[in-house]
């Protein structure tokens, strides 16, 4: 499977501001990328640090203008699949900012009881899959599991953040992975579940907006606060303008009920 993901970004800084991009394809696959900065015209140096699970983050600092980021990848066959480390069975069980297991304890009991594994996984997905609408107005960036499961309502990253906190009530290991997601529709940067069952990660999307088979790994981490494409340093920054595109050469027919490994 080929696929071709690029993502442009204009922003306006009041001063000077280091900003931190999450939007380069993680280690572990077979990429041909080129990432470009600039600002008012003029390129900017750009320093690379890697983050656990594969994750890169860009660096740069810049003073008052426009800033222009580019970023275009192909990515040639399928990553291997995420790897079990004893520490994310502690990490992602524990309850996080946007991910409020232990509020929503309860619930999770009494909607699951009785189930486990991928019948667990399946049902939780179908369960916040069928009972959020999506609706890209509804929602606030500072919104967590217990805020949209009241509101019924939200955009990927909240289909994303209930199903992780409902795993982590019922002692899951849940984690949020932001991916480019080919055959998305409207498309962005994109927020999917991963589960660890069987010492393995297992990807779920509850908005069953494209296939996951296709998707390709930016950054995971416990809730979105981890994988947030851009994050700024410093004085004011407006985001004018942004684009995603994703593209692979084969969609496949996705079975929502099926165990598939993010790669």
């Amino acid at each position: 499977m080929t696929r071709d993901v690029r993502s442009s970004l204009t922003i306006d800084a009041s001063g000077p501001v280091r900003l931190v991009l999450a939007i380069a394809v993680a280690e572990g696959q077979r990429v041909k990328e080129t990432l470009a900065v600039t600002q008012d015209g003029q390129p900017v140096e750009v320093h690379e640090l890697s983050e656990e699970h594969g994750g890169r983050l860009h660096s740069c600092d810049v003073t008052q203008g426009r800033i222009e980021v580019s970023y275009s990848a192909t990515v040639d066959g399928r990553a291997e699949p995420a790897l079990f480390d004893p520490l994310d069975e502690i990490r992602y069980l524990r309850p996080s900012r946007y991910c409020e297991s232990d509020t929503l304890l309860a619930v999770a009991a009494a909607e699951f009881e009785g189930l486990a594994s991928f019948e667990l996984l399946a049902a939780v997905s179908s369960w916040v899959g069928t009972r959020l609408t999506y609706d890209g107005a509804s929602t606030d960036p500072t919104d967590g599991a217990a805020a949209t499961l009241l509101s019924r309502r939200g955009v990927c990253r909240d289909f994303a953040h209930l199903v992780v906190a409902l795993l982590r009530a019922l002692d899951v290991p849940a984690r949020v992975v932001a991916v480019y997601a080919p055959g998305l529709e409207p498309m962005d940067f994109h927020a999917v579940a991963e589960a660890m069952i069987d010492g393995q990660w297992w990807v779920v999307d509850a908005t069953t907006l494209a296939p996951r088979q296709s998707m390709v790994r930016i950054a995971t981490g416990r809730d979105a606060a981890d994988t947030a494409f851009l994050t700024s340093i410093g004085a004011d920054i407006q985001l004018v303008s942004m684009e995603v595109v994703a593209t692979a050469d084969a969609l496949a027919e996705d079975d929502v009920r099926a165990p598939v490994q993010l790669g």
